[in-house]
């Protein structure tokens, strides 16, 4: 059983991550960003990174009250916080992906079981992460291109190849952090630890998540740091 003390925690920080994305969509409806995609991007963070992400909107990617007059934070927006912005960007469709992807296949249990669950998986989660992976991969793709081909004014397929190219690998390097931690709480936190299941239908699971993405950020960051270095990824 989870105790009540995690359960109360958790719903705490899942309650703060969406009070702060609702004040980030709020903001950014009176302050819209210079890249329209960055506006999704903000609040969805928002729902795992809550005063973090609030932070980092704040010093690094709040647009300013006059268009033609820049703030000055982004007049000079550090290398660093740009490749911040860049993970966020690529972990924005990470969550949406894990989100939309995680509750399907609880909805729709046998899903899991198409993806290797009882066949090549003795576990659930494995089958889980790859819906993960999939869903996570084709938001992605998407965010990528409404920002790559609109800087770069690229046709359709080229804004697709371009978008493949950036985000695969920064996708791949977020999913391993995400992964790792999602084991470490599935198996030794709840399975050893607590003894109790860790079920998508609890806070417990989401809290987990919110985790799992922070770490996810973590691992993607170098991955990102690269690519916009080299210019395979533009930098946000």
């Amino acid at each position: 059983m989870i105790p009540a003390w995690l359960h109360a925690l958790s719903v705490l920080s899942l309650l703060l991550g969406l009070a702060c994305a609702l004040g980030l969509a709020v903001d950014i409806a009176r302050h819209p960003q210079p890249m329209p995609i960055m506006s999704i991007v903000w609040p969805i963070t928002a729902l795992f990174g809550s005063l973090l992400v609030v932070w980092q909107y704040a010093a690094h990617g709040r647009a300013a009250t006059h268009p033609h007059h820049p703030s000055p934070g982004q007049q000079q927006t550090p290398f660093y916080a740009k490749v911040a912005n860049g993970t966020l960007h690529c972990g924005s469709g990470c969550a949406l992906g894990d989100i939309v992807a995680e509750w399907l296949i609880f909805a729709v249990p046998v899903i899991a079981v198409w993806l290797g669950y009882q066949s090549l998986f003795s576990h659930k989660i494995f089958a889980a992460w790859v819906a993960d992976y999939a869903a996570a991969y084709a938001f992605g793709i998407v965010f990528q291109y409404f920002s790559i081909a609109p800087m770069r004014g690229l046709s359709p397929r080229a804004g697709l190849v371009a978008a493949i190219k950036a985000d695969t690998l920064s996708l791949t390097a977020w999913q391993i952090g995400m992964y790792g931690f999602m084991a470490i709480a599935h198996f030794i936190i709840f399975g050893t630890l607590l003894g109790a299941p860790l079920r998508t239908n609890t806070a417990a699971f989401w809290f987990m998540m919110q985790l799992a993405m922070v770490c996810g950020f973590l691992t993607a960051y170098p991955m990102n740091w690269w690519l916009i270095r080299s210019g395979i990824k533009e930098a946000m």
